[in-house]
This record gives structure tokens, sequence and C-alpha cells, in this order.
């Protein structure tokens, strides 16, 4: 993970463009990767049923030439993963990329799900005094008539500099979201080409997409236990490219699990997430996938680091 997020070069750009970068925050499972996927008009992150998906910052980015209504500008979101009291290091490290987001920040969005009733009390404490919107999503689910105590009580817990009902899987408000960020933006270039939707590589989307069909195809402790990394990826014209991942985790008898009888399970899951992976890259991949067990990685710092997290 990079040491600081990149800045605008210093030329010449019209002094009415916006850029900057807003940080999407809050507990897991509240909708964070479904929202920035929405606004940035392409699946960047990966989106189960499961809380604490996302383990790393995700980036993507939302450019615009402007109209009547909006300036041309540059949106770098930042999703993080959900806020947690950490159990291991690695859960230690996904709260370092939380506050690496929150720090640098132009504009926080802290998010919740209108339909829980429970308080985060613990994605609070970690976003402390700084200025934050508040989006209260899944507002679809939820009878209009209760938004306002839901209100009222957010903002018995802290200020809130504005308070916007959401509903990330059907868009609704998030227009008005956009002019919220927008109108807090900082005057200035654009930090990467108008053209590019992420920074990081083909290969990080690959591991994340793999990640995400394990969580979709088992259950209980294995995809927590999971950890996806790309050995080889070649892009061989005329052919298939050619992927080589392999699939860590904790212990021998979730080796077994995820490989399946006759290695079945491995199979499936090399389908499902050969399919994504085509449809995100744009063209016909040859992938093959094994599994190691490292035990106790979640907790170990060199793992850890040779596998991307900061710790």
């Amino acid at each position: 993970m990079p040491d600081a997020l990149p800045t605008p070069d210093d030329f010449s750009f019209d002094p009415t463009h916006r850029s900057g970068y807003a940080a999407l925050v809050g507990p897991p499972n509240v909708g964070k990767s479904t929202l920035m996927n929405a606004l940035v008009g392409r699946k960047l992150s990966i989106v189960t049923a499961k809380p604490s998906t996302t383990r790393h910052r995700v980036l993507g980015i939302l450019s615009g030439e402007g109209d009547a209504e909006t300036p041309p500008h540059q949106i770098v979101f930042l999703d993080t993963p959900g806020i947690v009291k950490p159990k291991y290091r690695l859960h230690e490290a996904m709260m370092h990329a939380v506050d690496f987001a929150v720090n640098d920040a132009d504009v926080l969005l802290f998010m919740v799900d209108a339909a829980h009733e429970g308080t985060p009390d613990t994605a609070i404490e970690r976003i402390g005094g700084r200025p934050a919107i508040l989006l209260l999503n899944k507002i679809d689910l939820m009878p209009q008539e209760q938004a306002l105590p839901l209100v009222a009580k957010y903002n018995d817990l802290r200020a809130f500099d504005a308070v916007i009902p959401i509903s990330a899987k059907t868009a609704f408000n998030l227009d008005t979201v956009l002019a919220q960020i927008l109108e807090r933006l900082p005057l200035g270039p654009p930090y990467y080409p108008k053209d590019q939707l992420s920074e990081h590589p083909e290969r990080f989307f690959v591991a994340e997409i793999i990640r995400e069909k394990v969580f979709e195809l088992y259950r209980d402790e294995i995809p927590y236990s999971a950890q996806v990394n790309i050995v080889t990826y070649e892009e061989r014209p005329g052919q298939k490219d050619f992927i080589d991942a392999e699939i860590v985790v904790e212990r021998d008898s979730q080796k077994g699990i995820l490989i399946g009888k006759g290695g079945s399970g491995l199979k499936k899951l090399g389908q499902f997430a050969r399919r994504d992976i085509e449809g995100f890259v744009g063209s016909e991949v040859y992938l093959q996938l094994h599994v190691k067990a490292r035990a106790d990685w979640r907790n170990r710092e060199g793992f850890l680091r040779s596998y991307g997290y900061d710790v």
C-alpha cells in the first residue's frame, strides 16, 4: 500500500475544475462497496452478503466534464474495510487502511445501515471529530416516517455536516451525494487521466474476483481464512491470457474443503471466477487455481506484508 496518495501535477487547468478524495467509511456490511460501484459506474469493489468482505483500500475514479449544474471534476473514491475491533493482525492492517483514508480525504462519507437498529459506536469512535457527511443507506427498506427519528439519533451521537438518506442498490438520492461532495472539493486539476477508473493493476481486481467467489461459494470460517495471490498474469496475443492464482488458507482441513471431492470444489470456483474475470478484462483467460495452507497467516507479519497489507 502506498505511503501517500497522488497529488495533482502543477499545470494549467480549467479554474473551475474540482478534484479531491472522498472516503467511504463505516461499519461492515452497510453497502460501501455497492455505493462506490454505483457512483463510478463500474464494479471495482467486490460485493457479497457477508460482512467484512473488503480488506484493502479500493480506489475508484469518477471524472466529469461538467455541465450547467456541475463543474468539471474528478472524485477519487476510497472504499474502505468495515470498521471493527481487531481480533487479528489482519484486522489491524485493515484498520490502518481506514485511518489512511480518513486522514487524507477531502470529504468523509460515513455510511450506516438505516434498517439496522444498533449504533456503530466502534466506527464512530474511529473517525473521531473529522467533519463528515452521514449516509443512511438502505432507506428503501424502512418506512419513511422512521427516517427523522433515525437522523436525530445519529446527530445526538456527534455532529454531521449533512445527512442524506440513500439506497446504494437502487441509486436513490445518489445525485444529492455527488452534489454534496462537489460542493466540498477544492479547486484543482485532475489527479489521474480522465479516462482512468482506478490506480490498481488488473491482477489486483482478478484476485478480488476470485476471493469474492470464495465468499459466495463457501460458508463459515473459510472465506475469512482465505487470501488470494496472483502468481502469474501473462497476456498472450492470439491465445487466452494465462492466470495462475493461489488461494491461501490456514488449515489443511480448509484446503480439503476448498478443493472438494476429486477437485470438484476448486473446479466450480474456477468456472465462476473465470466468467467474471473475462467480463472484467474483456478477453478470454485460462485460469489455474491451487490451494496452500499457511498456519495462522492472519496473525503473521511476514505473510501479511508479502500479501500487500500495511502492518
